[in-house]
């Protein structure tokens, strides 16, 4: 068993790790506090190829594998939670989904530009009214000759007003529940489409989050992903992808509090020495290096059974519920660490707790996680055939250009 990253994943963690450290973190906390998102991070990632970063070359992306992409989402949301929001929809929900399940003609249409940067790409599960009871939804697809009409409206949907295609999941067939759910991509100048940003929201401010209102949208039969009946098994699927990018960008989160609490508490001096020399310091800081350890490891186990194209959903369920829950608990001590100076924005700590929050609530509760993996060491709970996995990564597809171009 070998732990060591190759000279690719180095590389693809330093571009990433340099362009935080130079453009987002000095100006992060403005646009925190401005509620805004900036208009030149998502243009920079595309530039550097981190919107495709693990999707094939002959599709626009730069053929890295799975664990190089939970490695950038830990350096971006190191900088901040949004830039790694950004993968999980863009990537994980959206162009990962293209990717398996797709057509061709769908992925030379839809995923080639969004690796490339040129489009950006959301994922429109969750309603005003149904979260974690998918089966619930209200939003319909009628079929009507040659296209699907569209009605419904998503909420807290990342990229709402920036995102370009949608992949949206809706029913075809209300009678048989879950079975009666279709996958589209619904583009944003179709007309009946209505987009909108949410604000005053806890963490996560610097990104953008909004509701998709569809009103009669006439979607062409070409831009259904997969089956008609195979949404739900789609929407999991897709679920699978962004529970590993939301991990991974915890264990980023983690790392942020137990650095930056390392600095603090070796600067800061009470009763004549450094806090650092203080016991109780000594354990929070204990913990958090504990907690980001385990993490990783979870998350570096989950992108190498990626890799293999091993079945990974119980797997990336744990790392992404135990990594989350521990970002939490890490932000709490930081902000601990810090005294009266981590209740304000002087410094970074509070922005991590209010953007700590929302990952145990999105792509699964904390108590949706914890009653699955219940299941699963019950034996309760079997995936069978729910899901397709993804392709194993084999480099030489993902990095060579297609036959005919």
């Amino acid at each position: 068993m070998d732990f060591t990253l190759s000279e690719e994943h180095l590389q693809a963690q330093k571009m990433v790790r340099d362009f935080a450290a130079k453009e987002v973190i000095p100006v992060i906390g403005e646009w925190d506090r401005k509620q805004q998102m900036n208009p030149a991070f998502l243009p920079r990632m595309a530039e550097l190829g981190i919107l495709g970063i693990c999707i094939p070359v002959r599709y626009g992306g730069q053929g890295f594998d799975y664990i190089t992409l939970g490695l950038v989402c830990e350096e971006l949301e190191r900088a901040d939670t949004h830039l790694r929001v950004i993968m999980s929809v863009h990537v994980g929900l959206n162009s990962l989904s293209l990717l398996q399940w797709g057509t061709e003609e769908q992925k030379q249409r839809f995923l080639v530009p969004q690796a490339r940067g040129e489009k950006y790409a959301a994922f429109c599960l969750t309603e005003p009214g149904v979260g974690s009871d998918v089966g619930n939804m209200s939003t319909t697809a009628r079929r009507e000759g040659d296209v699907y009409v569209l009605n419904g409206e998503k909420m807290w949907i990342s990229l709402a007003t920036k995102a370009h295609h949608f992949l949206v999941v809706a029913k075809t067939d209300p009678s048989v529940g879950n079975r009666g759910m279709s996958a589209f991509i619904v583009t944003s100048d179709m007309k009946g489409v209505k987009t909108g940003d949410i604000h005053g929201k806890l963490g996560v401010r610097a990104g953008s989050t909004g509701w998709v209102a569809m009103e009669n949208v006439e979607v062409p039969v070409e831009n259904r992903i997969g089956e008609e009946g195979e949404g739900f098994k789609i929407a999991m699927a897709s679920l699978d992808n962004g529970r590993f990018t939301v991990g991974a960008g915890a264990v980023g989160l983690i790392r942020a509090c137990l650095e930056d609490s390392i600095t603090y508490a070796k600067e800061r001096r009470t009763f004549g020495v450094p806090i650092a020399d203080h016991q109780l310091i000594k354990q929070k800081l204990a913990y958090m290096q504990q907690w980001y350890d385990a993490s990783s490891l979870l998350i570096l186990k989950a992108g190498w059974m990626k890799n293999q194209g091993i079945r990974n959903t119980r797997e990336t369920g744990m790392a992404k519920w135990y990594a989350t829950d521990q970002s939490v608990q890490a932000a709490l001590e930081a902000v601990q660490i810090h005294g009266a100076y981590g209740f304000s924005d002087e410094y970074p700590v509070e922005r991590y707790l209010r953007n700590s929050k929302g990952a145990v609530i999105y792509e699964g509760t904390s108590e949706i996680h914890q009653l699955m993996q219940a299941d699963y060491a019950l034996d309760y709970r079997h995936d069978g055939n729910l899901r397709c996995e993804l392709p194993a990564y084999d480099a030489e597809f993902w990095q060579s250009e297609p036959v005919n171009t």
